[in-house]
């Protein structure tokens, strides 16, 4: 492995444990030469930048007996190796993530050891090791069809070129608009790819509203919980009729393990940021029973236990895809039928629970054809509303960075 290079040389310099940071990566390079250190500028997730080393390459993968090199990326934070490496997913042009267990749709590897990094326990090659094979039960990889290979910015420059009367046409009138435009890139950093998604949304949003006025707008492009805000901002809705999808699938598959792996029969909902820092509630109510008034129930010492348990098993579970639009049909379907059933979908959070911030939240509200009604907040656990929190503070920040 060369370390050798002026760069490399200079952002080693840098790091505590340099003599041990180099250890590691020739123990990679002895069981993985086609990783290799390069010199780079991370960005994290408040914005600030640092000059650190990543290691990129392919890992080998068997499944379902052929052979594959995924591609993939560990960035070494400066205190590497006592520190985990940030992993993430390299997909080329064309290759799209599968959503999973391990993996985020941003490409975001999610491991145990990673979780439970103890250095010189945990190791760098032990990692890889982990993720081969925790990637061969489950590829975070597939291939991409035709249709989906088009370079965001062409996809970009068709919608801000649309003739609203004409293209848009078909949407007039429409009691629930579901927009799910996405323009994801990989050679973007994730601040100019959600900027990308902002500016796409400045061409679609108005001319959709002014085609349909009484429209609730249904938001599943991502990240959800911004988008929900930008389209609420440059509608000029009221919030009532601007939810996203958030996390009403993660809510419906709460309940199920609820209902049949634990035989709690009680409605719950997922609330919080579509993110790690998302918190499961119990209601008051069991599920079906419909004509009682849906709460929050108040934590106890009770409900505690069952929810963490619940939320674990959540955890578990997989792909994604076509879950994800059953569940935006199953929120469709409540609205268009004014059905008034509660919903855990990203919506106006500022208000509920103390929260001061102008942002979108997935928070429990009841569905009809004029849009959502919060549920009353409640008062959560010390560990819960620091989730929360911490949810509402990066949101803020990276509303900041954007031209809305």
């Amino acid at each position: 492995m060369d370390l050798s290079s002026e760069a490399i040389q200079k952002i080693l310099s840098r790091y505590k444990f340099r003599d041990v940071a180099i250890e590691e990566l020739q123990k990679v390079h002895r069981i993985h030469p086609a990783m290799k250190p390069v010199a780079g500028t991370y960005t994290f997730s408040d914005g600030t930048q640092k000059d650190l080393l990543k290691l990129i390459g392919n890992i080998p993968v068997k499944y379902e007996g052929r052979s594959y090199n995924l591609p993939i990326l560990l960035w070494l934070m400066d205190s590497f190796p006592f520190t985990p490496p940030i992993c993430l997913l390299r997909p080329t042009t064309n290759m799209v993530i599968r959503e999973g267990k391990h993996v985020d749709a941003r490409g975001r590897i999610y491991l145990p050891s990673l979780h439970n990094w103890d250095h010189p326990k945990s190791s760098a090659v032990g990692l890889l090791a982990e993720m081969i094979s925790q990637f061969e039960e489950e590829p975070p990889l597939g291939t991409k069809s035709t249709g989906d290979n088009r370079d965001p910015n062409v996809l970009l420059a068709f919608v801000s070129n649309l003739k609203i009367n004409e293209d848009l046409s078909a949407s007039a009138g429409s009691s629930v608009i579901v927009v799910t435009a996405n323009a994801w890139s990989n050679e973007q950093s994730y601040v100019s790819v959600v900027q990308t998604n902002v500016d796409m949304y400045r061409g679609i949003i108005p001319g959709l509203v002014r085609l349909s006025p009484n429209a609730v707008l249904l938001i599943a492009s991502q990240p959800v919980d911004i988008m929900a805000h930008v389209a609420w901002r440059q509608s000029g809705l009221p919030p009532s009729r601007v939810i996203g999808a958030g996390c009403n699938l993660d809510s419906e598959r709460l309940c199920h393990i609820l209902d049949i792996s634990l035989n709690t029969h009680k409605q719950a909902w997922v609330i919080g940021e579509l993110s790690d820092n998302k918190v499961p509630v119990l209601s008051n109510i069991l599920m079906g029973a419909s004509h009682q008034h849906p709460e929050i129930a108040p934590r106890s010492k009770a409900t505690k236990p069952l929810l963490d348990r619940a939320f674990e098993m959540l955890k578990g579970r997989g792909q994604r895809s076509w879950s994800v639009g059953l569940s935006i049909a199953d929120i469709t379907h409540s609205i268009l039928v004014d059905q008034r059933k509660t919903h855990s979908v990203s919506t106006l959070a500022q208000g509920w629970g103390g929260i001061g911030a102008e942002v979108f939240l997935s928070l429990p509200c009841v569905l009809g054809v004029s849009g959502s009604t919060r549920l009353a907040g409640v008062s959560l656990g010390q560990e819960e509303d620091a989730r929360l929190r911490e949810s509402v503070t990066s949101l803020c920040a990276l509303l900041s960075q954007l031209r809305i």
